[in-house]
């Protein structure tokens, strides 16, 4: 991470040609800016502003609702809805769109000037240096360029800097292939180039992470259809096994099991997360100096998935202002599909795979404090009014829910952290649960009258979901207005190691992971030549770290399990909220009404002539000079 946002003039200069089409974009002379890029120093600067689209894309609402939402895994009722559900809010003027489109084009451009000027630098010491430098413009290209065409078709294929040949006012489409054919070529520069390691640069692209995309690239590329579709994937799977085969030379490995705890939680665990040897392309925060774009206003993903713990939550001791583990309520938003929390998930209470526990919380804990006597250290008592709304034994009457705020311990220096979770987290008396356990949402049923006796809220599908599989609504239950916004919450990005409060949290968020590539050579493989059992050569390691190593049996599968619906089903357990689904799903061809019918019942206006890509957006249209020629994606 060290040096990549330093400060630089030329970086300032590159940033004012932020968008291609832009009319009165300023154009530095070419003479100002050879004498800027020329030098290596200068050089360098512009390289690094190529990062600068990362920051916002992961960990802020944009990019989640584009690459996650829409899905079979996610639902929600009004943030990102035009995402979430296909309304009419996904349009050409969908303010979503511009941050996408104008962010991934800024970054093409950024790397289209660096690759113009790369032959003009003085300062390194060989060819072979100046292309390692290089080499990251044109990952960053190709990274940018797989996200445009995915999300919004055959557009406009950049390769040439606006800062060099200004703007570009009557633009034409290149096809789908023709935007691979350039993706492909960029990563094989990179992973040809690429060093193996950039030391102390946490944030930069190595050997790793282009392997790594190069090999999604080839996968992603059979949606085409293509006649060469069999030999893309062939090419998928051996540059994933390139990877996987050489990853001790790469410094990377998968966790592993021990009898205490599942690969799959050290994954996620915040000790592992600033050195994580999984993590193949990140984005890094710096945590000691926010030297970040934004600075350590980061890692917010969390907060647009957490249940309501500012108003039915806290009628049972839970605050948004001390729920710093949990993320910020009050801007929750996205919830599970039954699909997933009862499909894709196992409902059962103590599943063998760990990943649903280390996808959500489910437990929360009360977080209100009492600091005087005689109720110091006390959240709350179960009142005779919380009995009658909620349907709980009389016998809870007067039951004490202990606080569990108090300071963090065992976090970096640099933070000081109060939140919940921390105080109490035991079970004086005896009754089977901690006793400041305030919420409790599990993914498997709980007969009713277990859940009266329960100390505690407690939600659970048959409560969060109607009939037909949709959330509840006042309509559809007597208890809809609570129960519609009470759900598992995002665990992955809350590791309590890195939180700063409940908005800020500063751990690295990988992009792309070793557990993807696994699962993409398994699909490679049978795309290619349904090779069942080089794909359970690659699906049975993933599924043994996600257990603990007495139970890893329980997750043993077969040859004949291998299908492309399994790898699918085993993808969204691996990867969810790590904003892969939507791009997950349009490769296997399940960007269809009947999929998305079949498995979020509250997606009902899904178009299959228009939704499979985005609105290209209004700005952009209204900008260039031939917008009914170029179209807008049939919107």
């Amino acid at each position: 991470m060290k040096n990549i946002f330093k400060a630089a003039l030329v970086a300032l200069l590159a940033s004012t040609t932020l968008v291609s089409c832009e009319l009165e974009e300023w154009n530095p002379s070419t003479v100002d800016l050879e004498t800027a890029y020329k030098y290596r120093d200068g050089f360098e600067s512009l390289v690094n502003y190529c990062y600068d689209g990362l920051y916002y894309f992961y960990g802020k609402i944009d990019g989640i609702g584009a690459m996650e939402m829409g899905t079979d895994l996610w639902d929600s009722e009004g943030k990102e809805v035009g995402f979430t559900r296909y309304d009419s809010n996904m349009n050409t003027n969908l303010g979503t769109l511009k941050v996408l489109w104008n962010g991934f084009y800024a970054t093409i451009n950024y790397c289209n000037t660096a690759i113009h000027y790369a032959p003009m630098v003085q300062g390194y010491a060989s060819e072979q240096q100046l292309n390692a430098k290089l080499a990251e413009a044109y990952f960053l290209r190709a990274w940018s360029n797989w996200h445009i065409v995915e999300q919004f078709g055959g557009v406009v294929l950049r390769k040439e800097s606006s800062t060099v040949t200004g703007p570009d006012n009557n633009p034409v489409r290149s096809s789908e292939a023709e935007f691979y054919d350039l993706i492909i070529e960029d990563l094989k520069f990179a992973v040809e180039n690429l060093p193996i390691s950039q030391g102390s640069d946490r944030g930069r692209v190595t050997k790793k992470a282009a392997l790594a995309m190069l090999a999604k690239a080839y996968l992603q590329r059979t949606r085409l259809n293509e006649p060469e579709a069999k030999e893309y994937a062939k090419l998928a799977l051996q540059t994933a096994e390139e990877l996987i085969n050489n990853a001790s030379t790469h410094g990377v490995a998968l966790w592993q099991s021990t009898a205490e705890k599942s690969g799959y939680s050290q994954l996620w665990d915040g000790q592992n997360n600033k050195t994580n040897k999984e993590f193949l392309f990140i984005e890094a925060n710096d945590h000691e100096n926010s030297k970040n774009p934004d600075g350590d206003n980061r890692g917010r993903t969390r907060q647009y998935y957490e249940m309501d713990l500012k108003t039915v939550g806290a009628n049972w001791g839970t605050t948004e202002k001390n729920c710093a583990w949990y993320g910020r309520a009050n801007d929750r938003g996205f919830r599970p599909t039954k699909y997933q929390l009862t499909s894709i998930f196992e409902p059962v209470k103590d599943p063998a795979d760990t990943r649903f526990e280390e996808t959500f919380f489910t437990e929360y804990y009360a977080s209100k404090e009492w600091i005087t006597p005689p109720d110091k250290g006390k959240t709350i008592k179960i009142t005779e009014a919380m009995v009658t709304t909620f349907k709980k034994d009389r016998s809870l009457i007067g039951h004490e829910i202990l606080s569990s705020y108090t300071t963090m311990k065992d976090v970096p220096t640099y933070f000081t952290v109060n939140t919940s979770g921390a105080a109490n987290m035991v079970d004086e008396n005896g009754d089977g649960w901690l006793d400041c356990l305030s919420v409790y949402t599990p993914n498997y049923n709980i007969p009713a009258s277990e859940k009266a006796f329960m100390p505690f809220l407690c939600v659970d599908p048959s409560d969060m979901y109607d009939a037909n599989g949709k959330w509840v609504t006042p309509e559809t239950s007597d208890m809809g207005t609570y129960y519609k916004e009470c759900y598992p919450s995002m665990r992955k990005f809350s590791s309590i190691y890195w939180i700063k409060n409940n908005q800020k949290w500063l751990g690295d968020v990988p992009i792309i992971r070793l557990g993807e590539i696994y699962l993409l050579a398994a699909e490679a493989a049978l795309r290619y030549n349904d090779d069942k059992a080089t794909a359970l050569k690659y699906v049975q390691p993933i599924r043994n770290r996600a257990a603990v190593t007495g139970r890893q049996a329980e997750m043993a599968v077969s040859q004949s399990d291998m299908t492309l619906d399994f790898i699918l089903a085993e993808q969204a357990r691996e990867l969810s909220g790590e904003q892969t689904r939507w791009y997950d799903l349009k490769r296997h061809g399940k960007l269809t009404k009947s999929y998305l019918g079949q498995t979020n019942p509250n997606i009902l206006n899904f178009d299959e002539s228009k939704h499979q890509v985005r609105p290209i957006p209004q700005s952009y249209l209204d900008a260039i000079a031939n917008p009914a020629e170029f179209g807008n994606n049939g919107y």
